[in-house]
């Protein structure tokens, strides 16, 4: 490992790791990981296409094929024809799924908030409240420059 990616690999393996905690302190919906970042990229984009839904999770459509029938007939996301054009597929969260996935968030967010209250000093939790912001920005730079004409 070089110097000059020392900084990144440390940053990368800290948030990887707390994201694998994260994953194991969900509650069980008997949805896989799939599944649930589908109702959650659901829940951000609003009435999507199975297409539009792909690219932003950047898989293809086929790989959304299953998800989307165990989703829909959970009832937790609905799909309906496009009234501009019969032959797409319009997909949106219905509200059973938005109370599974606002339960699902609530509960890592409680697990979240405990350790950091058991774990953090005041100094420690601080730092890391202004770091969110700045981690949030790299996470979207990546959208953002993906989405920024050439």
């Amino acid at each position: 490992m070089s110097k000059d990616t020392a900084s990144a690999t440390e940053l990368r393996e800290s948030v990887m790791a707390l994201a694998r905690q994260m994953r194991r302190h969900r509650p069980n919906t008997g949805l896989t990981l799939s599944q649930l970042e589908l109702l959650g990229e659901a829940s951000r984009s609003g009435v999507t296409t199975p297409a539009e839904m792909a690219t932003r999770l950047q898989v293809r459509v086929q790989s959304l094929t299953d998800s989307i029938n165990e989703l829909e007939a959970r009832a937790l996301i609905s799909r309906r024809a496009d009234p501009a054009d019969r032959r797409r597929q319009l997909i949106e969260i219905t509200d059973d799924g938005r109370t599974l996935l606002d339960g699902d968030r609530a509960d890592r967010d409680a697990w979240l908030q405990d350790n950091m209250r058991d774990n953090l000093s005041t100094l420690e939790f601080n730092l890391l409240m202004l770091v969110a912001p700045v981690l949030r920005k790299l996470a979207d730079g990546e959208v953002s420059a993906a989405e920024s004409p050439e």
